[in-house]
């Protein structure tokens, strides 16, 4: 008699949805970090001069400070990128999970910066004005945004999938 037992291809689909479903929110979570560093660093450090990541030193250091930063942000893009690949290439790719996780990520990384950096570390504000409160008020009410409608994305394919409706590329 032969002992093992075979799994059914329910639960092979199950376990690959499952896999899948984790690498696109993790794709898409470090592509939403790398673009919204790109996006704070390229517009706000380089283009408007607001800030540099790291302020409170000199001129010198806020700089070597924004290179790390933009090294940084282009890792976790290519790394979400690689990712993103083999998904599509292994037909996992869930397109509004993976928006979930981009959002998420984005969203994520604004409120910490916005909250964290800002204001409990104060390494650096959004811009040297005297009020900046409506700076780090729009600032962070986009972030909470950007949360909030990765959540619901990532809420609506979760409850899609128990479900058994998703598919690939939804």
């Amino acid at each position: 008699m032969n002992s093992k037992i075979k799994p059914s291809k329910h639960h092979v689909n199950t376990e690959k949805h499952s896999a899948f479903s984790s690498r696109n929110l993790w794709s898409g979570f470090l592509f939403g970090i790398g673009l919204v560093t790109f996006m704070d660093e390229a517009i706000f450090h380089q283009l408007l001069h607001w800030h540099h990541f790291y302020d409170k030193s000199s001129t010198s250091i806020g700089l070597i400070s924004d290179g790390l930063f933009h090294a940084f942000s282009w890792f976790a893009t290519i790394a979400s990128l690689f990712l993103l690949a083999d998904l599509r290439r292994r037909n996992g790719w869930h397109r509004m999970r993976w928006w979930g996780g981009v959002l998420l990520g984005a969203g994520g990384f604004q409120f910490y910066d916005g909250t964290i950096q800002h204001k409990l570390m104060r390494i650096h504000q959004i811009r040297y004005v005297e009020n900046v409160f409506v700076y780090d008020l729009v600032w962070n009410i986009i972030a909470v945004f950007m949360l909030l409608i990765g959540f619901s994305l990532i809420f609506f394919t979760t409850s899609h999938k128990k479900r058994g409706m998703m598919s690939s590329h939804e």
